[in-house]
């Protein structure tokens, strides 16, 4: 620094000071940016000013603020961190003086053209913070028409150190607090992976395998087997897993709501916009973010998502400022995927952008050696939410909810377990506390009084199930989970016998 202090006039030093203390005084960034903005411009007696913030991840520099003739159509226009004069200053950390940009190669005459604005002379100063480059203090065209000078210059570099700190917190304090709802998201539901069984030993090897890398997992199944725990389970195994995992259910929301709660939107954006909101991209930079039913957005979000996959950055609804993101995807569909795109409801370009990494979730039907663990877990969840006295499960009631289809999977049994306990009231769940999809009529060859409860409902379900099956041994032996050689053995033990 040329000068120190005391060699500033008093109005100037007055002014800086004022300056300085507006722009601390909030940490709300978009209101720093532009009181810095506000404030260069008087305090250099310019005729407009500029600030541009540097996104070292894009490598772009972009208004964010700016005083002057038609100035706001600069807010969000970007360029390349290396190009035009403020690249120049970004880049280097060094203030530059233009007296006649006419006569400088960096300059870029169409933002004068964009604006209709003339610029004869410009200063403009790095923001530096801990050696780090924030962005750039543009001024232009001094108001007494004269050339800016180097002492100018030098009290532009001073205030600009000074506004780097103000643009800093007011960064960090937007940081956090992202971070923070980020995190509260995440923290709404438990990581609750539960079972053994073969087929599911699979999903956690394939997930295990695929947890390290950033790769796009598409996780395919029936409604209700699981799928955003499987996803919890791979972004927590993950290198992210510090970071928020935020899940959004793309089918659960009509499309304008859906564009916002993804992408966020900017105050006035629409009706009901009163102030602005940040989308789940933005809430999961840096962690992962889990698209359930992704098989049933609209066509045109689907032409928004694959650009946001393929860019990493956003715009928000009603916004113009590029936003970058880091952001790990899971989707989940229980549609098929390649009839969709056969029809024309899903583009076939997203389609391969998702489907990098796929694993199919097994239904419960598939894996009912799990369904003991899962009641067990459900009925102490239930118990403690509904606060009654935990529950035991009878023989009876093991045996109904082990051999049940359960077409709404692990869904459908916790609100099954749920309603029993209730029931139950502390006591001992039974056959007669279970929803009458399970439980059924009773069949023909129900066992009579004197047979104990678990041997006659064993019985009273083989029955049901050779009803079903139109007395198809091979069919109801599947369905019931057991070979045909042992369900054989059970027809005989029991002296079932098809109806005349």
């Amino acid at each position: 620094m040329t000068f120190a202090h005391r060699t500033l006039p008093p109005e100037t030093l007055s002014a800086l000071i004022d300056a300085t203390a507006s722009i601390n005084a909030s940490l709300d960034l978009r209101e720093v940016l532009g009181q810095i903005a506000r404030s260069a411009a008087a305090v250099m007696r310019a005729e407009a000013s500029s600030v541009l913030l540097l996104d070292p991840r894009r490598r772009k520099l972009m208004f964010m603020a700016a005083v002057g003739d038609r100035s706001d159509i600069l807010i969000g226009e970007e360029f390349d961190a290396d190009l035009g004069i403020a690249g120049k200053v970004a880049a280097s950390g060094v203030p530059q003086l233009v007296e006649d940009v006419t006569g400088n190669k960096s300059f870029f005459a169409g933002i004068d053209a964009k604006c209709s604005f003339h610029t004869r002379g410009l200063i403009a100063a790095p923001m530096v913070h801990d050696d780090e480059v924030v962005g750039v203090i543009e001024v232009l065209n001094r108001l007494d028409d004269g050339n800016f000078t180097h002492q100018e210059l030098d009290l532009l570099q001073l205030f600009a150190n000074l506004c780097a700190i103000g643009c800093r917190n007011a960064q960090t304090h937007e940081t956090l607090k992202k971070d923070y709802h980020g995190l509260r998201e995440t923290l709404k539901k438990p990581d609750s992976i539960i079972g053994d069984s073969a087929s599911y030993r699979q999903v956690i090897e394939l997930c295990n395998r695929v947890a390290g890398s950033n790769a796009t997992v598409l996780l395919l199944g029936e409604t209700g087997t699981g799928k955003e725990v499987t996803a919890r389970r791979i972004h927590n195994q993950s290198p992210r897993a510090e970071r928020p995992f935020i899940a959004i259910n793309c089918a659960a929301l009509p499309e304008t709501l859906l564009e916002s709660e993804l992408f966020g939107h900017e105050k006035g954006a629409f009706t009901g916009a009163v102030s602005e909101k940040l989308g789940r991209f933005e809430l999961a930079d840096g962690g992962t973010l889990f698209l359930d039913e992704i098989g049933d957005i609209s066509a045109s979000t689907q032409v928004k998502l694959l650009r946001v996959l393929q860019e990493r950055e956003i715009v928000r609804v009603g916004g113009t400022t590029t936003i970058a993101c880091d952001v790990r995807i899971i989707a989940a569909t229980n549609r098929d995927l390649p009839a969709a795109i056969k029809d024309g409801s899903f583009r076939e370009d997203l389609y391969y952008r998702i489907n990098v990494f796929p694993i199919q979730l097994p239904p419960l039907r598939e894996r009912r050696e799990d369904i003991p663990p899962f009641v067990e877990h459900f009925v102490s969840i239930s118990a403690r939410e509904l606060g009654v006295s935990e529950p035991v499960l009878s023989e009876p009631a093991t045996v109904l909810l082990t051999s049940y289809r359960w077409p709404g999977n692990i869904r459908e049994l916790q609100n099954v377990v749920e309603r029993a306990v209730l029931l139950a009231d502390g006591g001992e769940i039974l056959p007669l506390h279970l929803p009458h999809d399970i439980v059924g009529d009773e069949p023909d060859g129900m066992a009579t009084k004197s047979e104990s409860g678990l041997t006659g409902y064993e019985k009273a379900l083989i029955v049901k199930a050779l009803k079903e099956s139109g007395w198809n041994q091979t069919k109801a032996a599947e369905t019931l989970g057991m070979s045909r050689d042992n369900l054989r053995y059970r027809v005989k033990k029991y002296g079932i016998t098809k109806p005349a």
